[in-house]
């Protein structure tokens, strides 16, 4: 499991204008087309399950939810009109909070508590773990690339530029305890043995009191921006590389539900998954409307997860700048690589089997991923 972590209170915010998307009535639902309307095969409320804080990195959600919903502040819950291209579907969605919302517990164990939630946020590496135990099918692929990244001060460290910089020149690197990319990085001869401290709790004092001396794992969709703008004791720029870009390949927030549901929702996700892929489309597009919503939320939710619409902003660019929001090799957005799945199979099997972790006996890319209700023709644009 990755986790992010609660950044230190915000001292510069970018300005952002609120945008409310055209709405469609129900009253006016005979003008949607039928690819937009969802109350006849859909739950009336489409729960969604996150992994963590309202944020950027689950932009398609918030791009599919109307800004006058309702806020449930106790339970960091989000119900809304949910809107597809500015098209009312006639079913509401509802973005719950994950991470310390629900007391840290896995999206999956989420699944298998509660059957009225329909999807999760279910990255593959943790699916691949947890195949033989809770096992789920992820749907669609919002995000090509995971946002899971190894940083260092360039300032301290001039000559290291990139992750395996930092294995020859014995740099010590924090992470979460557990993390599998860890032993991928070990076992590849990227990272060594000596290096590694598994106590990373999230925070920045570490970093800090070693006046960046020591690397440690993060979000390039997050952490560049805290720590040059919002960390006080840092206000500094960071290098980074992406984990994906040296093999370790999950798709980090795919859309998962519980294997029986593919078939019993399938007429809603045939409708469904399209929709979620157009949503990222139209945020990639326009990012404004979306982030002003997640700003507008963590703000009240008011439980120590500091994300400003400075912040939102910045992973929206960042998202599609670093191509962890991209058009697959094959040209659509969404769907899965059954080979890039497949060897990440084979990369973990070994590594969670020694953990005591050992995933279903002759798994496959097709047990946690489908392509089946994918629509081939969405994509970003191409020049």
């Amino acid at each position: 499991m990755l986790f992010r972590y609660r950044a230190l209170p915000a001292t510069l915010v970018l300005a952002a204008a609120t945008l409310t998307p055209a709405v469609v009535s129900r009253a006016e639902a005979s003008a949607v087309p039928a690819q937009y309307q969802l109350a006849a095969v859909c739950p009336s409320t489409v729960i969604v399950q996150t992994d963590w804080y309202p944020e950027a990195d689950h932009s398609e959600l918030y791009e599919l939810a109307a800004a006058n919903g309702q806020i449930n502040t106790d339970n960091k819950w989000y119900t809304a009109d949910l809107i597809a291209h500015g098209y009312n579907t006639g079913v509401k969605i509802q973005i719950r909070t994950g991470g310390p919302a629900i007391g840290d517990q896995l999206v999956s164990a989420e699944l298998y508590e509660n059957s009225s939630i329909l999807l999760g946020y279910i990255g593959t590496d943790q699916a691949i773990q947890l195949s033989a135990t809770q096992s789920t099918v992820a749907v669609v692929a919002p995000r090509l690339e995971s946002a899971l990244e190894i940083e260092w001060s360039a300032a301290q460290h001039p000559t290291v530029k990139d992750i395996a910089d930092l294995g020859k020149q014995d740099i010590r690197v924090l992470y979460y305890n557990g993390a599998p990319y860890i032993a991928y990085l070990i076992g590849k001869g990227i990272l060594h043995e000596d290096q590694i401290d598994g106590s990373f709790d999230g925070t920045p004092s570490r970093w800090v009191a070693s006046g960046g001396e020591i690397a440690q794992q993060g979000f390039a969709t997050a952490d560049p921006y805290q720590y040059q703008y919002t960390i006080k004791q840092w206000l500094k720029p960071i290098a980074f590389q992406l984990v994906s870009q040296l093999g370790y390949d999950p798709y980090g927030d795919s859309l998962a539900t519980l294997p029986a549901n593919v078939t019993k929702y399938a007429a809603c996700f045939k409708k469904l998954v399209p929709i979620i892929q157009q949503a990222q489309v139209d945020y990639a597009a326009n990012p404004v409307p979306a982030d002003t919503l997640i700003a507008k939320l963590v703000a009240k939710y008011n439980d120590g997860w500091d994300y400003t619409a400075g912040a939102a902003a910045f992973a929206a660019n960042a998202q599609v700048k670093d191509g962890i929001i991209a058009n697959g090799p094959d040209g659509v957005l969404g769907d899965f690589d059954l080979g890039r799945v497949n060897a990440l199979i084979k990369a973990l099997s070994p590594i969670y089997a020694k953990e005591g972790k050992t995933p279903k006996s002759g798994l496959v890319a097709q047990d946690i991923v489908t392509n089946q209700f994918i629509n081939p023709s969405i994509h970003l644009p191409t020049s």
